[in-house]
């Protein structure tokens, strides 16, 4: 039996050898190594051998396995590639085809409308000042004209850090503080940008109202600018958003750090203002709020008052999300379900 048993190795070693392709290598190893071949045949024999040579034998069979499966496994790499290189050389692959697509994602609805928006208002001479979402209690609040105490910090719920004076920022409107010393060269120099970011409040998530969405401030700082700039500048704006015929109307309103203050409003788009669900049948959207900026604030800025004026506009792109596409439901945006996502 140990002499049957080498031939059988020693004939297998060399049939192995001639094998050239991955069809003969699939019949050799079903010959010789697979779940009936010879070798493993001989090896469920070993019970037929003499009690005196059983283990020996034993111990050769599975060596001889072992050695012929790791020959098997380096004649099949060697073949494979000699298949692959004579099918290029062959013209079998074309590889001027084009491959395959990897999918690809796609942009977040916000980011779709923050992208929108920076289009827009660089057309209008505004560039994009990011400011930090970490702010200090003064610079969100204080140099905003809400002192401590003041009862304008109630209409934003805020989230406060285990650091004193240390806040999420509730508003983009303290990137106003920072950009005036900035660029403002110690109150001297023009200012027109607009501000996107989070922002964050302590709310009770609902389909209305979420911890976190984005914002962007506008800011525009200079000599002799009046509320009709304002105006038109906004008009123009939701314009170019909205489509040419878009109408606007103005009402006043009050935030702390503008002078006189006014909420803008879009004809509804979706009914042609004759009213509708989306509008609560007002014909009207609101979009943003806005504003002359408060003396007190330029002041905090390093401007002069007297000398220079300026307006500054807040608007929520996933609002106006909401407002174009229909969506009832503010969740949906921070939610990461990819039924809602694809839609965009």
């Amino acid at each position: 039996m140990q002499g049957e048993l080498e031939s059988l190795y020693q004939a297998a070693l060399a049939a192995l050898a001639a094998v050239a392709t991955s069809d003969g290598l699939h019949e050799w190893e079903v010959m010789y190594i697979g779940k009936n071949g010879s070798v493993t045949k001989m090896l469920r024999g070993v019970g037929a051998v003499a009690k005196e040579e059983r283990a020996a034998f034993g111990k050769r069979a599975n060596e001889i396995k072992e050695a012929l499966t790791n020959a098997f496994a380096q004649r099949d790499d060697l073949v494979k590639g000699q298949e692959l290189a004579q099918d290029l050389e062959g013209g079998d692959i074309d590889v001027t085809l084009p491959g395959r697509a990897r999918p690809m994602g796609g942009l977040h609805p916000s980011t779709q409308t923050l992208r929108e928006f920076y289009d827009i208002w660089a057309e209008m001479g505004f560039q994009v000042y990011r400011s930090r979402d970490i702010e200090t209690d003064d610079m969100n609040f204080t140099l905003l004209n809400m002192p401590p105490d003041h009862p304008a910090r109630d209409m934003q719920d805020t989230f406060y850090t285990t650091t004193p004076n240390v806040i999420l920022r509730t508003h983009t409107s303290p990137g106003q503080i920072r950009a005036m010393h900035e660029f403002g060269a110690n109150g001297s120099q023009p200012i027109r940008i607009i501000l996107p970011g989070m922002c964050y409040r302590f709310e009770q998530i609902t389909a209305r109202s979420e911890i976190q969405f984005n914002q962007v401030e506008g800011l525009a700082v200079g000599r002799n600018i009046r509320m009709s700039d304002l105006k038109g500048t906004v008009a123009e704006f939701a314009r170019k958003m909205f489509g040419e015929n878009a109408k606007v109307r103005f009402r006043a309103s009050y935030f702390p750090f503008t002078e006189p203050s006014m909420e803008v409003d879009v004809e509804c788009f979706l009914c042609g203002g004759e009213g509708c669900n989306v509008c609560k049948y007002s014909g009207w959207l609101e979009i943003a709020g806005s504003g002359m900026i408060h003396p007190t604030v330029l002041q905090n800025g390093g401007y002069d008052p007297n000398e220079w004026s300026g307006f500054a506009f807040g608007m929520g792109p996933e609002r106006i999300t909401m407002l174009k596409y229909g969506i009832r439901d503010i969740r949906y945006f921070w939610s990461n379900d990819l039924r809602f996502l694809e839609q965009f």
